[in-house]
């Protein structure tokens, strides 16, 4: 599916934001200058910044201009308010990934998995259990159970690669929207065999149900990630309260 062009600007604004090309503090060009350089309206520069602005990359300053408020850390940074995927993850972050593929099987959720997961009982699932190595390194374990009639002729092969590739540019699916929950929890046998945990005796977990534009919950994840390695970043806004 091709891109938008404010999404254009947009991924072309934030590598060169993650690329330090535009620093922390600095202002961005104005408008007028941004729609020159790309050959838009300002609207369309403005649904950019506003995308920017909602990722915590960028601030505007009502008669100053718009600040770069992002500011690289040494972990590999994983984005709790957005949804992207670990291979989309590891290239914003500039590591070297790569999935290992440990259990691919399919299953019916029964009610022990409907309360955990959201999946009702009866759910034919893809069940697949993935090791996920940065830098040559084993640093999280992703236990992904997907909707089956959501993600026809899902395999090991693709799992390897991306999934979310696969849903959205092949079967054309639009993700929509992601709950997530973070825990931090103690190490399992199966995490103490393939990760690399060193002297760790827990790790912190994310769950995640996701959503398409149907409304439907095509993917629960648990992604257990050592401690050390992840920083796990958000941006809030503060809303006032009107008594």
């Amino acid at each position: 599916m091709p891109k938008t062009k404010f999404e254009t600007i947009y991924i072309d604004l934030k590598r060169k934001i993650e690329a330090q090309e535009y620093n922390y503090q600095d202002l961005l060009p104005s408008e007028n200058t941004m729609a020159g350089i790309y050959e838009c309206t300002r609207n369309t520069i403005r649904r950019a910044i506003q995308s920017l602005a909602g990722e915590g990359y960028v601030q505007s300053m009502h008669g100053i201009g718009v600040q770069v408020i992002y500011q690289p850390v040494d972990q590999a940074a994983f984005t709790i308010g957005g949804i992207e995927s670990f291979k989309e993850s590891a290239e914003r972050n500039h590591r070297k990934s790569n999935t290992k593929v440990i259990q691919f099987t399919e299953l019916v959720a029964d009610e022990r998995m409907e309360k955990h997961s959201g999946f009702s009982a009866g759910s034919e699932l893809y069940y697949i259990q993935r090791v996920r190595y940065l830098d040559e390194k084993p640093l999280i374990l992703d236990i992904n159970m997907f909707l089956k009639e959501a993600a026809p002729g899902l395999t090991k092969e693709i799992a390897e690669q991306s999934i979310y590739e696969y849903l959205e540019n092949d079967l054309g699916m639009s993700i929509l929207t992601s709950k997530r929950m973070v825990t931090v929890e103690r190490i399992t046998e199966i995490d103490e065999k393939y990760l690399e945990l060193n002297d760790y005796n827990c790790l912190a977990v994310i769950s995640n149900q996701t959503y398409n534009s149907d409304g439907i919950l095509f993917e629960y994840t648990q992604s257990r990630h050592r401690p050390d390695y992840f920083c796990f970043q958000d941006t809030a806004t503060r809303k006032r309260t009107l008594f």
